[in-house]
């Protein structure tokens, strides 16, 4: 009598952990048709007309609405005009992408890269980093990283799993021998 209570009582148990699993699933589905992948809300049916971008980051005091140029990273001429989109990277308009952005730290008087990201190490986690793209929609990130690599360390042009995110580059000083990084992640498009 005991052997077949024992065997009724593991039957009971993996019925009732099947129907938990169950309902756990379902209810995952459900949620996942109501409200979606969260970053699908953030990435826009069609990219905009052209990949003329504009950068705002409110804790520095010269970023606004600054003009990104694209290029390669030996593009100095447009490095000097104002923030270079490093044109091998992605676009915020595209999911999973890791939008990078470098900028003088001094720059050159009387262009648009003096003193542009001076104070990119002021930058704190949670601060916001907002892209603006042709279309004018705009793109919110928020800080959740800063880190200093070496100039030959390209893996931070990488994109981050999981996530989009952008990239802000500029020089470490008083040696500008490394790289300053401030990463922020996607969390609005408006």
């Amino acid at each position: 009598m005991r052997t077949y209570r024992s065997r009724r009582r593991g039957r009971v148990l993996i019925g009732s952990f099947i129907s938990v699993v169950m309902v756990l699933a379902g209810l995952a589905l459900i949620s996942y048709s109501m409200f979606g992948n969260p970053l699908s809300a953030y990435t826009p049916q069609s990219p905009p007309d052209n990949t003329a971008m504009r950068l705002t980051v409110p804790a520095m005091a010269r970023v606004h609405d600054v003009p990104v140029y694209n290029g390669p990273t030996s593009d100095e001429e447009d490095l000097n005009r104002g923030a270079l989109h490093i044109q091998s990277t992605g676009y915020p308009w595209q999911s999973g992408s890791n939008t990078y952005i470098a900028g003088h730290r001094l720059g050159y008087a009387g262009t648009g890269s003096f003193l542009l990201f001076y104070d990119l190490n002021k930058v704190q986690k949670g601060d916001k980093i907002i892209l603006t793209d042709s279309n004018g929609t705009r793109y919110t990130y928020q800080v959740f990283r800063k880190f200093v690599v070496s100039p030959s360390d390209l893996n931070v042009m990488q994109p981050v799993p999981g996530k989009s995110v952008v990239s802000l580059q500029t020089c470490t000083m008083p040696t500008y021998t490394h790289r300053l990084i401030v990463q922020g992640e996607l969390v609005s498009v408006s």
